[in-house]
């Protein structure tokens, strides 16, 4: 297959401007809502609630199961996971900037958003969407005023990164630096709080390690400063938006487990790091959009819900507001709720809580603020070929330069006014932490300075060595996410905030299936077996939900097979052992205090 010739840039681009079209008509086609799809011969009509990925998931295993469906959404298809243009930003024929609320990572550890990337046809892909994965080789621990810890990312077929003298000599500096860094016996203690979850059963990890914060459970306190940096704060700020200090020991251990495992190539559908090889809806988004619409299902964009009316034991129809401000009520025989869980409480009444008390228990779901910035460049930086994490940055941040990874992409003849040939994509994790630049935290700067102090920051972590890495004459522009607003102000807001996972949050996740027997929950917030807000929990929990509302309408059509985490067998026996302890009282073998 030719990845990088003409004629699959052709067919991308025809492709897309098809999509785009399908797409159109099909939110067109879609006024009056589930009333039509419920008039075909289906199994029955659904509505879902929210087009990002869990709704589409949803969408997508119900239409192949002949069901009604039609999509609403409040703002756009996709959701947090789709990029988009910035404004006024083409000529000459050129297609936007491309922008996104975050950049995508769609590690190995994930299965099921995987598989239905492998069913959204794309021309020229034997695999779907699924052959549009790319697998950077490496990563970078950014360090401000040290060496940035290059670090490999093996896997077969890799071509490992050439490197130069001096790049060479930068990496052993930097390995013997952090390897000095953490004493041997913090790196020892390190390792034996690993071992011991990963032989605690799965009582002690629901009952205990999620009752106990990350920060505890690794003594980060007493240690020094770089094992609070890389192990501590390293492993939950900069990944999963959540603080050491509180986040969940569960949460973060079973992500650090899973990624090991990856690692090692268990049970991994791929490599440990993936992107996609273009802008989110060029590679994924505008595809899946095409592809539920030939099955039929309706599209209704600008429809924001407020309501679910709530009577005689079931859902009797979605308030919704259409995209002139009209209330309108929809009806349809299913619903799936598919919103974020801060948006989808908004909409569910005293009487419906009452007849489920796991929705009231979404209120103490936590979210927080992870953010993207894009920055738009007139020549390429001299930056490692996969992510970077910079460790010491106050605002946490964690980028990836894209242009390199879009191999069918020509960056200025493609975007922008064919000045900009590289995008270096950023994700902003702490929002209420003092920066470098102004002293204020992120939510106290105005759309401006969060960019020029973000430019500090990573220029702090990058051009602190004796080379110049990112340079002021390079920066052509910037796009902040259009869902942060007020920022500067007292109060500001974010529309597209991320769950977050402080001890306890495990038990406050509702199920897929509610007991209201037409209501059903899909969403990074549902109880799934990958205990982290991502798109793989988004997707398998939509899995759920569907196979929920099969069960309940007593259908006969297949299940959706809903992939757990990967659990290697030979510590299976080790964890039967950790039961046996756990019931008695006594703390994991391998616990030494």
């Amino acid at each position: 297959m030719d990845r990088s010739g003409t004629s699959r840039r052709t067919s991308r681009r025809t492709f897309i401007a098809g999509a785009a079209a399908a797409g159109g008509t099909a939110a067109l086609s879609s006024v009056g809502g589930v009333a039509a799809a419920a008039a075909a011969p289906v199994p029955g009509s659904v509505a879902v609630l929210g087009g990002g990925v869990a709704g589409l998931t949803a969408a997508h295993e119900l239409a192949e199961r002949g069901f009604g469906v039609t999509v609403y959404e409040r703002r756009a298809l996709g959701g947090k996971a789709r990029s988009m243009d910035v404004p006024g930003s083409a000529r000459g024929g050129r297609r936007p900037l491309p922008a996104e609320h975050g950049f995508r990572f769609i590690p190995g550890i994930y299965h099921n958003l995987p598989d239905t990337m492998r069913r959204i046809p794309f021309p020229g892909n034997a695999r779907g969407v699924w052959d549009n994965l790319v697998a950077p080789p490496e990563m970078s621990l950014a360090r401000t005023g040290r060496e940035d810890l290059r670090i490999p990312l093996p896997w077969p077929g890799h071509r490992p990164a050439e490197l130069t003298l001096d790049e060479i000599r930068r990496a052993l500096t930097a390995m013997l630096d952090t390897a000095l860094g953490i004493p041997v016996h913090e790196t020892a203690y390190f390792v034996n709080r690993v071992l011991v979850f990963l032989t605690s059963c799965d009582e002690r990890r629901d009952e205990v390690w999620e009752r106990t914060p990350w920060w505890d459970f690794i003594r980060a306190e007493r240690m020094s400063h770089d094992y609070q940096r890389i192990l501590a704060i390293g492993m939950t700020r900069n990944i999963v938006a959540t603080k050491a200090e509180v986040a969940s020991t569960r949460t973060v251990a079973t992500l650090l487990e899973a990624f090991v495992f990856n690692a090692l190539g268990r049970g991994a559908d791929g490599p440990l790091d993936r992107i996609l090889d273009a802008p989110t809806n060029e590679a994924w988004i505008d595809p899946w959009v095409a592809h539920l619409a030939s099955l039929g299902v309706r599209f209704a964009v600008g429809w924001t819900v407020r309501e679910m009316a709530y009577g005689d034991g079931r859902i009797t129809a979605a308030v919704v507001e259409d995209p002139q401000g009209t209330r309108r009520s929809v009806t349809a025989d299913h619903y799936v709720s598919a919103l974020p869980v801060e948006h989808a409480r908004r909409t569910w009444g005293p009487a419906l809580r009452a007849a489920d008390p796991q929705l009231a228990r979404c209120d103490e779901l936590h979210t927080d603020w992870m953010t993207g910035i894009q920055f738009y460049l007139t020549e390429s930086a001299p930056l490692l070929h996969g992510h970077l994490n910079c460790v010491d940055s106050p605002w946490s941040l964690t980028a990836i330069q894209q242009a390199g990874h879009w191999p069918d992409r020509d960056f200025p003849a493609d975007y922008g006014d064919g000045a900009v040939v590289d995008c270096l994509s950023v994700d902003i994790s702490e929002w209420d932490r003092p920066g470098v630049l102004y002293g204020k935290t992120a939510k106290q700067c105005t759309r401006a300075e969060v960019a020029k102090e973000v430019w500090a920051q990573l220029k702090a972590a990058l051009n602190d060595t004796g080379r110049t890495v990112l340079k002021d004459s390079a920066l052509h522009s910037w796009f902040l996410d259009p869902g942060v607003d007020g920022l500067g102000t007292p109060h500001p807001t974010n529309e597209d905030q991320l769950l977050i996972h402080p001890v306890g949050t495990f038990h406050n996740r509702p199920s897929a299936a509610t007991a209201v027997p037409n209501f059903f929950l899909a969403g990074d917030y549902v109880s799934v077996d990958i205990d982290l807000a991502t798109m793989e929990g988004a997707n398998a929990s939509a899995r759920a939900a569907v196979n929920a509302l099969l069960d309940g309408t007593g259908s006969a059509a297949p299940r959706c097979t809903v992939t757990p985490l990967f659990r290697a067998p030979e510590l299976e026996a080790l964890k039967r052992h950790d039961r046996s302890r756990h019931r008695w009282g006594l703390p994991n073998a391998f616990d030494l205090g």
